[in-house]
């Protein structure tokens, strides 16, 4: 029986540090080379991405790049999976390092779970250098529950069936039953497509065996940047979708709230001294938990980190909040149209 067709649907925009790196550990996997292919939508990139991109394609003709005029990755990703021919999407980033099994595993685990969409833990790896030791601090950060509410997509000891996963290997299927990615959506897609999936019945499944490691940011500023950009897109798809699959998204919105309401209502001044207090212990005392192996500084740095997740992410999620109750800009999703069962392992 032939093995499944493959296709690796990869966004990509300004990508000329990392793109041949990522593209060389896809061609590195172990499995069946002529049951990949690999789908690359460029955001018209600025840089060299396209010419180095173009060079590995005229090497290897499974590399396909298809333009990407709106530059968001959740449009390119409609874009890949449009052109995709395979009956298993593999969404991939740039930004992270595939384990040569890495596909071989998301086939496996699709076939033996029935899941319709699986994926891995989102391992933090650090960078060798100055920039690695913040990297560090963030990444034992994100391994506490205080750092991002206790995600199961973090966790990778876990096994067993979730609300969400890191970038994920789809059957194709699914696209056709729930639509493609909200083209629109500038951060939080892969959330939002998985939440629709488990609301029209669907399983996502985490297994500990798909083994990726991504680079977290290395500065305070790009940190809260990102993060702002997360809680408001996950105030839109709130919003858009009127509930969450868990509670764990808004707390550091709920945070916020609390925090202000503190600042902000004078009988409860009395309170605020206390309560900060005991946030600042808490995630001190976490901090040293997570941290103390990185030394005095490491766990320093961890401490300050911890403040930038929650207010970075709850100031995002009231501006998401605010800007998308005045003007919401999502519209009835695309279906992917299906595919005859034929032409699915054809390459």
């Amino acid at each position: 029986m032939a093995l499944p067709l493959v296709t690796i649907a990869m966004p990509a925009f300004n990508e000329e540090r990392f793109i041949e790196t990522c593209i060389r550990s896809v061609q590195a996997q172990d499995y069946a080379r002529d049951r990949i292919e690999i789908l690359i939508a460029d955001g018209r990139s600025e840089d060299r991405t396209r010419e180095i991109l173009t060079a590995l394609a005229a090497d290897d003709p499974r590399i396909r790049v298809v333009d990407n005029p709106e530059r968001l990755q959740a449009a390119g990703l409609n874009r890949l999976i449009r052109e995709a021919r395979g009956e298993i999407v593999v969404r991939m980033d740039v930004h992270c390092e595939y384990a040569p099994t890495y596909v071989r595993t998301c086939v496996e685990t699709l076939e033996r779970t029935g899941a319709d969409n699986v994926g891995g833990a989102q391992r933090a790896k650090a960078k060798p250098g100055p920039a690695g030791d913040f990297q560090r601090a963030l990444c034992a950060a994100l391994t506490s529950p205080l750092g991002v509410g206790g995600a199961g997509y973090r966790d990778a000891s876990r096994e067993g069936f979730v609300d969400t996963v890191f970038l994920g290997a789809f059957r194709k299927r699914v696209f056709e039953a729930i639509g493609l990615y909200d083209p629109k959506a500038i951060t939080n897609e892969d959330a939002e497509l998985n939440q629709r999936l488990l609301e029209s019945g669907g399983k996502i499944y985490l297994s500990r065996d798909i083994e990726v490691h991504y680079y977290p940011r290395d500065s305070f500023s790009t940190l809260a940047k990102q993060y702002y950009k997360y809680g408001r897109g996950r105030a839109r798809t709130l919003l858009k979708l009127g509930r969450f699959p868990t509670l764990r998204p808004a707390i550091p919105f709920l945070m916020v709230v609390g925090g202000a309401t503190l600042l902000v209502v004078p009988p409860l001044w009395p309170l605020a001294p206390a309560a900060v207090a005991a946030y600042a212990l808490a995630t001190g005392v976490e901090a040293v938990r997570i941290g103390r192996a990185l030394g005095p500084a490491g766990i320093a740095t961890t401490w300050a980190i911890l403040p930038t997740l929650h207010l970075s992410h709850g100031v995002g999620f009231a501006a998401g909040l605010l800007r998308y109750l005045r003007e919401p800009d999502w519209a009835p999703l695309e279906r992917l149209e299906p595919t005859p069962r034929a032409q699915l392992r054809v390459v």
